[in-house]
């Protein structure tokens, strides 16, 4: 498929603030501890190929079993992730696919159980970062890969 149109251009200012709020986003300490699986996981679930092949790279860039990659999509059933990691990635379903009663008792508590009120929020807001991501790439068809080397995501040696 081809790429409609580059929202970049289109609106700038609105591009900007998201960057920035991404750039906020990723200053926090959960973020750099599952940050990538959360992304990995939300964009997955929403079909972006753009962001899933942005983020898979930036996993092996930052040092991300490559194993643990192929089952984020099966994480219920692999047992390479710690409790905390399967609390991320089932808040991470959770929030990207709110049901018609928003996020289950269950689920809210589990999550809680392994982090923090600030973690929780933390995770929360990235996981709206990687939303909002899959919503601008998936409509105007951005191609996976293309802006790798602007990303240096070209080391990551996945072309």
């Amino acid at each position: 498929m081809e790429q409609r149109l580059d929202y970049v251009p289109q609106s700038p200012e609105l591009y900007r603030e998201l960057i920035k709020l991404s750039s906020l986003s990723k200053k926090s300490p959960i973020t750099a501890e599952v940050g990538d699986l959360v992304q990995i996981r939300a964009s997955q679930l929403n079909g972006c190929a753009f962001c899933l092949d942005m983020h898979v790279k930036e996993a092996k860039l930052h040092g991300e079993r490559e194993l643990r990659v192929h089952h984020i999509a099966i994480w219920r059933e692999s047992d390479l992730f710690s409790p905390r990691e399967r609390a991320a990635l089932e808040w991470t379903e959770a929030v990207t696919k709110l049901g018609e009663h928003g996020v289950p008792d269950d689920v809210y508590a589990r999550v809680r159980a392994q982090f923090s009120d600030k973690e929780v929020v933390d995770l929360t807001y990235s996981i709206i970062v990687i939303n909002a991501w899959n919503r601008l790439a998936i409509p105007f068809r951005v191609k996976p890969g293309s802006r790798d080397a602007e990303y240096g995501l070209d080391k990551a040696g996945l072309s």
